[in-house]
């Protein structure tokens, strides 16, 4: 009698490809005919492992060691990394993680209530002004796709008609890198004020809880450079 031979079906994995950013600790990987995020217009970004309750994936991605911020898009995610961390191993971490985290499909890559709190914004727009609808129309359309391109997102947060501020959160790669600044000023600032004439400036802004991580890996990053500093007890 002979014994059928097992029929060993091969894993499904996604393809990455991987893109640098002008921010040198931030890496946009992008999943290749594969979604992340079920939302066509909507990033979330997680900044703690407290922050990420609500993203299986992040979660897990914030347990790999030098991972500093997690940002996950419709169909791309950007991981920015402690100073000390080297991408030549923190990299092929992240793919096998995410790879292994959305052919599993286990559990979901956000939770249900994040997608829906993300809907409501959506649909919240409905009730906006004509220069708010504006504000927010050249944000998607014109600089929304520019940033993306680099590993990052904007968000809208808020305008005010007094001053003609526009506030805005920027995350992913361009939050925390060194030209945030110049993307700020001469980039959103100028094109928001050469089409809408109400605009007088953007500020960005963080949430509280952003404010205390940026301390605290502030405070991380200047203790690791002290040691290293640091000379050798002699003998």
């Amino acid at each position: 009698m002979f014994k059928r031979a097992l029929r060993v079906i091969p894993r499904r994995t996604v393809t990455f490809q991987t893109f640098n950013t002008p921010n040198p600790n931030a890496l946009k990987f992008v999943a290749v005919d594969s979604a992340i995020v079920p939302l066509e217009n909507k990033s979330f970004e997680f900044t703690s492992s407290h922050d990420a309750i609500h993203s299986p994936l992040a979660r897990q991605l914030f347990k790999l060691e030098g991972v500093r911020s997690v940002m996950l898009g419709p169909d791309f995610l950007t991981v920015n990394k402690l100073d000390h961390v080297n991408w030549a191993h923190l990299r092929p971490e992240v793919v096998e993680l995410v790879d292994t985290f959305l052919t599993q499909k286990k559990e979901p890559v956000v939770s249900r209530d994040l997608l829906e709190e993300g809907e409501r914004e959506a649909a919240a727009s409905e009730y906006d002004s004509e220069v708010v609808s504006m504000i927010k129309e050249l944000l998607e359309t014109r600089i929304r796709p520019a940033i993306q391109d680099d590993g990052g997102d904007i968000e809208y947060r808020g305008f005010d008609e007094d001053t003609g501020t526009v506030f805005v959160k920027l995350q992913g790669a361009c939050k925390s890198c060194g030209e945030s600044e110049v993307t700020l000023r001469n980039g959103i600032e100028s094109m928001l004020k050469h089409y809408i004439e109400e605009v007088h400036n953007v500020e960005q802004i963080l949430d509280p809880e952003e404010e205390i991580a940026l301390k605290e890996f502030e405070r991380m990053e200047a203790n690791l450079k002290k040691r290293k500093e640091s000379p050798p007890p002699s003998l």
